[in-house]
């Protein structure tokens, strides 16, 4: 287990890791797999930057993660909820050389929604995205 300290925000849970860039994505993807999410996109931002406006940007790449159960489910529910759809999860190096990854707070996504069930898969998605955040 990781000995740094998770930060829980509103509208995100991070964790910083210590790992290298690269392991870091790796590890979020074997534990985002081990909760019965998969990655169905993948943003470099590092390059999509550098190829539509020549800039130089830090390691930051955006998983889109899915948890196919939960998102019929919760399609079934709420036909609008796909815009919350996928879950990202960052993984970015800073300047300084630490690796952080951080997830969005589906709790938060729906705050607004007034359907239980709903509001119970978010709670549910979010127990696992902190235990793939413990794990790392």
């Amino acid at each position: 287990m990781n000995s740094v300290s998770p930060t829980y925000v509103t509208y995100h849970l991070s964790q910083k890791v210590p790992l290298t860039f690269d392991e870091a994505i790796e590890r979020v993807t074997e534990e985002l797999k081990k909760e019965g999410f998969g990655i169905i996109s993948t943003l470099h931002l590092r390059e999509i930057l550098k190829k539509k406006i020549n800039v130089d940007f830090r390691n930051y790449v955006i998983l889109g993660a899915c948890n196919p159960r939960y998102a019929y489910e919760s399609l079934l529910a709420e036909d609008k909820i796909g815009v919350f759809l996928p879950c990202n999860v960052v993984v970015q190096e800073h300047d300084n050389g630490d690796v952080e990854v951080s997830i969005v707070n589906p709790e938060q996504l729906v705050h607004g929604i007034d359907d239980l069930q709903v509001r119970t898969f978010a709670t549910e998605i979010k127990e696992a995205m902190l235990n793939v955040l413990k794990r790392l």
